[in-house]
């Protein structure tokens, strides 16, 4: 049996596909379209999955989109309607996207597969994030959350979730909370994202890291906009945001008069506490912004961990799971098992649209036809991959000179060696990962013990801002001794990137390339039997440095999506100030490299 599962038109758009209940391959499009957030149509993505399978579309058993379209668009005209006259341009707008085609998904889909109308289904989107992160965790029951900025009405969701392994019993999701547009966390924070001059949908992640350099300081003004009860229902003071009657602006001017103005979209980003010496008007107005954003991230903490809190009352689980674009908030799930009753905590390592794929697909194997549960997610590497052949034929074609390397310790050493001396290595390797984060198939490695690795790999390599902190990498098992870890130790959450911890203040000199300001990390703990090549380029620099931890980020450059083929790893490399490529069992070294 084969079930495909299809997101887009929204935020990033992409394609899964199971076999008899397991995942056997989950992309985002935008890795092939090269489109970062591509929200367009899946072609490529549908594709590869359909090729991963071994299959045509003949074979599928149903194909299923995660959001059901007529309802979504049912709010787009009653709030089109409710805010008229101030909506007539986001109408116009909106009406040319929906009938262009929006509005034409199932018949885009079923001329894409050409597949009978019956095999085509549709869920409900949050029920697709739901499924996403229940039917994908290890466990048989827990409480969920979704969180997102909106999907057909809701914007948040409370649930549980039951299901059997032995097929004895039944399989389901309650979703007894819902929150609903205009009312959304993810909108509210992407107002705040707009505000401090980052893209929305794009940039949120860089509000976080902006946080750690203020002090929440306009948390009551934040609450000025925001309203929340004791069970973590949330309502908006609407009278502050356009995002309800646009499709230009989140807030309004009445906004700036509460908060000052908007930060200048790629301005210098420096503040008193990072530079002493820059202390005066531009430093004072960038710490301003820095409270803002630490304002409303501690507003968004709050929210979370009280509805975090009303899920474990509701439900008696000890176990929660969590999907939505704000499940991605790093910092606020750092903070669920430390401020609630929650012993286990699994959240979808792709928690957003495009996890909403997988989750639709999930929904109808488990739910409308009740199969019982095959698989945990036990790690992402789920994307397109390229053979030893195909990877040479590139090299060869380009004219690259390489060394092939076949033993495994003599690849380990050759790659450690270059990060000893202080060179940044571009670490490829195996099928690309399913999500946001590289968790070490695509990944750039460095040094943490040396300060100027973060500003060496944000400016010469990254080409992003200097206050973007970095991730670091450590063995499972070494976690502890690093990382303040708490219930998380040894659990999923870790393993994918999605949770920041307190670095011990005595290991803030040892690794203080990947020590944000705050004194967290964003880390990632690796066991060998996920990735072992990966692990054991950890574990051979703990060997020789007696620190078990490497600097890991994204192998892209700034404004493009982490690289899918050969050549776009090679592009990269030529572009970045990268000492060493490594690619499969190929090494590519920068000074070889015309």
């Amino acid at each position: 049996m084969y079930i495909l599962g299809i997101s887009c038109y929204y935020h990033d758009s992409a394609a899964c596909i199971l076999k008899d209940g397991e995942l056997i391959a989950a992309a985002a499009e935008e890795r092939f379209s090269r489109k970062k957030h591509d929200n367009g149509f899946p072609h490529h993505a549908i594709d590869f999955c359909l090729e991963a399978a071994g299959i045509t579309p003949d074979d599928l058993t149903y194909a299923v989109f995660y959001e059901k379209p007529l309802l979504k668009f049912e709010r787009i005209l009653l709030s089109a309607l409710g805010t008229y006259p101030q909506s007539i341009g986001f109408f116009r707008e909106s009406m040319i996207a929906w009938f262009n085609e929006k509005l034409w998904i199932k018949s885009q889909l079923l001329d894409k597969l050409k597949i009978p109308a019956e095999k085509l289904l549709f869920t409900e989107h949050h029920m697709s994030h739901a499924a996403s992160a229940f039917f994908a965790s290890p466990f048989d029951e827990a409480a969920i959350i979704t969180i997102d900025g909106v999907g057909e009405w809701t914007t948040a969701t409370i649930g549980h979730g039951r299901a059997s392994w032995d097929g004895e019993g039944a399989n389901e999701i309650e979703l007894f909370g819902e929150t609903r547009f205009p009312h959304s966390l993810g909108l509210l924070y992407s107002a705040f994202t707009a505000y401090l001059g980052f893209r929305v949908n794009n940039g949120e992640y860089k509000v976080m890291g902006m946080a750690p350099f203020g002090e929440p300081r306009y948390l009551d003004k934040v609450y000025k906009l925001l309203s929340v009860g004791d069970d973590g229902s949330f309502r908006l003071n609407m009278e502050y945001f356009s995002f309800h009657h646009s499709l230009r602006r989140t807030y309004n001017q009445r906004f700036v008069d509460l908060f000052g103005p908007a930060r200048v979209p790629e301005s210098e980003f420096f503040t008193p506490k990072t530079h002493p010496d820059r202390d005066g008007a531009v430093a004072r107005e960038n710490q301003r912004f820095a409270d803002i954003a630490a304002s409303i991230q501690r507003a968004t903490e709050e929210v979370i961990i009280k509805m975090a809190n009303y899920a474990h009352e509701r439900t008696g689980s000890r176990r929660l799971c969590m999907a939505g674009g704000v499940a991605l908030n790093s910092v606020a799930n750092g903070r669920i098992l430390d401020e609630t009753p929650f012993e286990e905590l699994y959240i979808q390592p792709e928690a957003g649209d495009a996890g909403g794929a997988l989750g639709a697909a999930l929904y109808v194997y488990h739910v409308l036809l009740n199969k019982p549960r095959k698989m945990v997610m036990e790690n992402v590497y789920y994307g397109k991959g390229y053979s030893t052949s195909e990877i040479r034929s590139v090299l060869d074609d380009q004219q690259v000179p390489y060394e092939y390397i076949e033993d495994d310790e003599e690849l380990l050493s050759r790659t450690v060696d270059t990060i000893l001396d202080g060179g940044v290595v571009g670490w490829y390797q195996g099928r690309f990962e399913w999500g946001p984060r590289a968790l070490g198939n695509r990944s750039i490695l460095a040094d943490p013990r040396r300060p100027e690795m973060k500003e060496t790999v944000n400016l010469k390599i990254k080409f992003r801002e200097p206050f973007r902190p970095f991730a670091p990498v450590v063995t499972e098992e070494n976690a502890t001794e690093f990382f303040e870890m708490g219930k998380y130790a040894g659990q999923h959450t870790p393993r994918f990137m999605l949770v920041v911890r307190p670095i011990p203040e005595e290991k803030h000199s040892v690794i203080p390339a990947v020590t944000h300001v705050n004194g967290g990390g964003r880390l990632q703990s690796v066991r060998r039997q996920d990735n072992p090549l990966y692990y054991g380029v950890i574990e051979r620099f703990g060997q020789a440095t007696g620190v078990p931890v490497l600097l890991n980020t994204s192998f892209n450059l700034r404004g493009e999506p982490i690289v899918n083929t050969p050549e776009n790893a090679l592009n990269t490399f030529r572009k970045g100030a990268l000492e060493l490529l490594v690619m499969d069992r190929f090494l590519v070294y920068k000074d070889r490299v015309s």
